[in-house]
This record gives structure tokens, sequence and C-alpha cells, in this order.
């Protein structure tokens, strides 16, 4: 036995000098030069890992978090305020958790009791309140649910280390499920010990608690990156309750849509934006986030919608509702308030158009040509007549000048935005964690489009006295963006900012907007049809063609081989036959379908995309019917697969761009190691 021992411990040595001189002989002169110059870096690195072990042990971790497979990606876009649907979308990580039980569980279970344990664990603590109350035997039901449901967490835990695993565990719990977690069930030694940690669970009466817990641990495992692409915001009830889940998240990135855009040059005190998230809101009778959401005071607008407006039916500004317990007064004030913000939006838009002749909008310029006599207006050289001529407060001399009054109110509104403490803490998140695109592990992300020529070449737009055109343009303005908000009040760079961010909303070479004009107006005030056609940019005709989706990813410095464009904004009319799969494959429509008035257009609520080891899997959905029904009667938005790809090898983190960063760290570490070996840094031991 000695001898053995021996013999191991020589060839041990034996193998760590052999990889130490092959080490060593891989770094010549001209590394250890390099080593030299990087010293002051090496020092910085040498405080976090003293010592040649240190940096070693750090080394193989490094190297072993490499081999583990990629984590699993969620991409939503176009949520639009809908938060049922959405929380709902989030919880079952569009139908990722329900897949994974049928993994784990596969003909163990019947699907009635899959479909109850997915639902026990997107609505814990409310599905256990209706199970109580109708279970039989509940120790034996607590027994049972709480081994399938660390099965399942065991499953989802491990393409993760440890370490990251720990991290997401609740503190109460976090013993326990670790210890749970690594009970192996092939070995009888503590078989009784993790018997009685259930059933202590139970006696001491906080099963719940524990249920609770686990399954939001697995909610948090089964999706390591969040990404949404674009409008959060929008005519929904609930954009504020999105923004508090998804500030929560533990992982997640926003690609800003044109909805969001308005909402943060809003909350940075952009006036037009302002009266442009009022009118939205307004049309579609969503007081719910204005006023309980964020603590916006509408009571200014509708003390004076109602003195300017009080003899006008405002027909033309009925809210669009499907709520059906506004009564008539409600209505008819929604509708006036509609009105009177939508003039003071047209007055406002009209003053940043004539101090920025660069945007050509002048075509957007429309209170100057109508005819308030004769109750018509002059369009590119026709004449149409007004469905309604009443202007209270134009003045036909200076049509877009604000009244005394109407600048007092759009100050206060102004202040109501400015200071809403939770709208505030909403759009710095926006910023925090967003920007005009993203690349990430090889797909390139983005709301709008890329704003194109009719030729198919990319649009050059003049910012300033500079040109710029595809990931230039987005990465100017994103940086505009930023000013926008954070720029000193007053400052030029600031209105400059509130200006672009309305333009970003309604320009037409804006490449969230994608269209060439905005009717509102036209939309409002003129019955013929031909009057409301917004055009759409020329990207969205070339979207199907492979040569631009190759040129796009070029742009951005992408390989068009293994690379996504992945895209919102546009909902897929799948009911007219039209497909989300662009260019091959290469473009991924994914407009998430959540605005319920899309629906009947489209067919289906959207799709959404799930990017895991294994490739890509498209999901479309059904129509989500609400939280109540998904709870009670167990009704999971209906969901379908299409697997766009699949990969041969199972893609691994070394393959992704945190991957990419791992690597530096393992070069970084393994010049500290030889700095230390040949004595440029002196080991803390």
């Amino acid at each position: 036995m000695l001898y053995i021992i021996i013999v191991y411990n020589f060839l041990f040595v034996h193998k760590a000098y052999i990889r130490e001189e092959t080490t060593m002989a891989f770094y010549t002169d001209k590394d250890i030069d390099k080593i030299e110059k990087d010293l002051r870096y090496l020092n910085l690195l040498a405080k976090q890992y003293p010592t040649i072990s240190a940096a070693g042990t750090e080394i193989i971790n490094l190297q072993s978090i490499l081999n583990l497979p990629k984590a699993t990606e969620h991409f939503i876009s176009d949520i639009h305020g809908e938060y049922e649907s959405f929380t709902h979308m989030l919880k079952n990580a569009s139908g990722v958790i329900k897949r994974k039980i049928d993994d784990v569980f596969g003909n163990s279970l019947m699907e009635k009791e899959k479909t109850r344990l997915a639902t026990l664990i997107y609505y814990p603590e409310q599905k256990l309140e209706i199970i109580k109350q109708t279970e039989e035997n509940l120790d034996d039901w607590y027994r049972i649910t709480m081994y399938q449901l660390i099965q399942l967490c065991k499953n989802v835990s491990s393409k993760y280390t440890r370490s990251k695993v720990r991290k997401a565990l609740p503190k109460d719990f976090s013993y326990i499920i670790e210890e749970l977690l690594h009970e192996q069930g092939d070995k009888i030694d503590k078989h009784d010990y993790y018997e009685e940690i259930i059933k202590t669970l139970i006696d001491i009466d906080i099963a719940d608690e524990f249920i609770i817990a686990i399954s939001k641990v697995i909610q948090k495992l089964v999706v390591d990156r969040l990404h949404i692409i674009g409008d959060i915001y929008d005519r929904g009830p609930g954009a504020e309750i999105i923004m508090d889940a998804l500030m929560n998240h533990h992982s997640i990135d926003i690609q800003w849509g044109n909805h969001d855009i308005i909402w943060m040059a809003a909350a940075a005190g952009s006036k037009a934006c302002i009266a442009n998230v009022l009118r939205i809101s307004l049309r579609y009778a969503n007081l719910n986030t204005i006023e309980d959401g964020y603590g916006i005071n509408l009571l200014p607008l509708a003390t004076f919608a109602i003195d300017h407006y009080s003899d006008d039916q405002c027909k033309s500004f009925k809210p669009k509702t499907i709520d059906k317990t506004l009564s008539k007064n409600d209505i008819n004030l929604i509708a006036k308030m509609h009105k009177a913000i939508s003039i003071i939006q047209f007055k406002l838009e009209g003053q940043i158009i004539k101090s920025h002749p660069e945007f050509n909008m002048d075509n957007r310029m429309l209170l100057d040509k109508i005819d308030y006599e004769k109750g018509t207006i002059n369009l590119y050289g026709k004449v149409y007549t007004l469905n309604d001529n009443k202007f209270p407060t134009v003045n036909k001399e200076n049509p877009y000048e604000l009244t005394p009054e109407e600048t007092d109110l759009v100050e206060k509104l102004t202040r109501s935005f400015t200071n809403s403490d939770k709208l505030q803490r909403h759009i710095k998140f926006l910023y925090s964690k967003g920007s005009m695109y993203l690349v990430f592990n090889s797909n390139l992300l983005y709301h709008g489009c890329i704003p194109l020529n009719e030729d198919g070449s990319f649009t050059k737009v003049k910012i300033g006295n500079v040109f710029y055109s595809g990931k230039s343009l987005l990465d100017r303005l994103d940086r505009i963006a930023r000013d926008s908000y954070f720029s000193k009040k007053g400052s030029k760079a600031k209105k400059f900012g509130m200006d672009m961010m309305w333009y970003l909303w309604c320009g037409p070479d804006s490449p969230m907007f994608g269209k060439d004009k905005m009717t509102t107006f036209e939309r409002y005030f003129i019955n013929d049809k031909e009057t409301h056609i917004e055009n759409r940019n020329p990207y969205y005709k070339y979207r199907d063609d492979v040569d631009l989706s190759i040129r796009i990813l070029k742009e951005f410095s992408l390989d068009p081989e293994t690379s996504h464009i992945i895209n919102g904004h546009i909902p897929v009319k799948t009911k007219e036959g039209e497909s989300p799969i662009k260019a091959n494959g290469k473009l991924l429509v994914i407009d998430g379908g959540f605005c319920r008035a899309y629906q009947p257009e489209t067919g289906i609520a959207g799709y959404t995309l799930i990017y895991n080891s294994y490739g890509l899997l498209l999901i479309s959905h059904e129509p989500f019917e609400s939280t109540e029904k998904a709870i009670v009667d167990e009704k999971d938005i209906l969901s379908s697969s299409t697997i766009l790809e699949q990969v041969v090898k199972r893609k691994t983190v070394g393959d992704t761009d945190i991957g990419k960063d791992l690597k530096k760290q393992i070069s970084d570490l393994k010049m500290l190691l030889i700095a230390y070996r040949k004595g440029l840094i002196k080991e803390n031991v």
C-alpha cells in the first residue's frame, strides 16, 4: 500500500512539474516583456489573488465553468402595459417550466398532475390556499410535492455552479434547499437524514413557506437572462406593475421601444412627450398607470377640459376601451380631456418642428393649414372637410401658441411627471438596463428598424453637422437619449436631447418609429382614410432579404453565418399567413402580441424566443385569459414551439460572451502565475 502511495505521489508531482515547465516554456521573452509592461494591472490582480495557489484555484474554477452548458435566454417584446399576460409569461418562461416537468417526470405523472405542479410553481401562494381547502391528506401531499419540487430544482440548477445556485437561494431556506439539492438517491447513508428534513418541515408547519421559496428558486434558475425588446409602455393598464417586476428580476437587459422613449422623455420634462403620453392614456382610458401607478394629478387637465370643451361632444375623442364599467359621464369627461391634450400636443409639436428645420417635418404642421371659417384643411394640395371644427383655444393668427391657461396647465403637468418618485425610479432603471440595441451571444437585438433608403442602402441622418447611418446612428442616438435625461436642467444638451426623443417617437428617419409620418391629427379630424396612411420605412420591404440581414449583421461586427437579428415593433399577421421567420432564419420578429387590440389582426398573442444550449426555439402563444383562470382552472397560455436551430454539439458557457470574458480572465491569471514564478511579483503568503 505504501509503495502505491509513493508511486502515486511521484506521478502527481512529475505531472505537475511537466505541466509547469510546459506553461513556462509557452512564454517567450516577448511574453515576459508584455507581463512587465502590464505589471501595474497584475499588481492590482495580485491583491485579489495573493498567492500561486489562489490564482491557480481560480483558473481551475473558471476553466471548469467554461464547460458548463450555456444558460437559457428568454426574449420578450412589445408588452404594451398588459401586465397580467406578461407576468404569467415571466412565471412560466414561455413554457420552459412545463417542458422541464416533462423532462424530469416523463410518464410517471399524469398530464393533470403536471399541470397542477406547473401552476403551483407559477403561483405558489395562491395555489397553496386552494389546495389546502381541497386536499384530503395534506401531509402526504406536502411530502410528495416537496420531493417533486426538489427533483425539478435539481434539474434546472444542474447547469450552474454550486456558488451561483447558492446565491439564488432565499436566506431563510438556503441551507435546507442546498442540502436537499445534493441528496443522492442511490446512497443510503443519508436517506433518513433527508427524510427527516422533509418530515420536520411538515411537522413544524413551515411546509408552505418552503414550497413558496423553492418554487421561486425554480422560476429564477430556469431562465438565466431576460431580454425585453421594447415597448413596455403603451395602452395596457399596468406598465408600472411590469416595471416593478423587471426591477426585481435577477438578470435583464432592455432595448428601448418607441413607447418607452416617450415615457423616458416625459419623465425628463419634455412637454410634447408628456402630451403624447397623456393623449394615448386617455385614448384607451388607461388612467390607472397615470394616476394610481405614478400619482400624476389629472385634475388640472379635467378642469381645463370642462372649462373649454363643455359644449363639445368630442365624438372623435371617445376612448377606445374594452372596460365596460365606465359610466357615460366618465366617457364624456375623458373625451374632453383627450381633445384638450391633443390640441396642446399639436401646438407643442409645431413649436419643435419650427425650431428644427433639419427634422424635415413641416408636413406635420397642420394647424396653420386649416380654414377655420369653412371647417376644411388643405393637405398636399387637396382640400378635406374636417369632422370637427371646434378649436376654442387656437389663435388663428398664431395657431401654435399656447394660451396662458394652456401654458399654466402644461407647467403643472410637467411638474407632476418630473416629481413622480416612482416614475423617476422606473425611468432610471430603463436607462441603467436599456439601450438602443444590444449585441449579445452573437445575436443583434433592437426594437424598430435600421433606417433604409428605397434602394436598400443605409439612410444617412444628419445630426448637428455630422451624418450617421447604421450602427453609428444608433450609437449617437443612444448618447443623445441619455443627454435628454441626465444633462443639466435648462442646458442646450438637455433641450436638444428631449427634442430628439420626440423625433425618435414620430420622426420619418427614426429607427424606433419606422414610418414616414404619424397621422394622429388626420385620424381624429378627417374621415377620408387615404389621409391616415403611414408608409413604412423600406426596411420592412427588405426584411425578408437575406443580403440585407447579412449587411446589418456585418455592420455590427457579427458573423452572418452564426448570428441572428431579433426584432420587435411590428405585429406578425399570422392570420394572413405571415411568418415571424425572415431572411431564411437570419431575422426573427417576436412582437409579443400582448396588446389585445392587435390580436384580432394577428390571430394569435404573438411570439417569444428561447435560446438554450440546444439552440433556438420560437414559441407562438394563444391569448391569455386571466390570472384567476390560470390559478383556479390551471389554464396556462397555450403555446406551440418551432425549433429554429438545433446544434449538433451542445453549446457551453465557453461559446458565449461570458465565456469570452472568462477566457480573458484566465489569460490574465496565467500571466499573474508567470509573474509570481519569475519573481516579478512577490507572493503575499
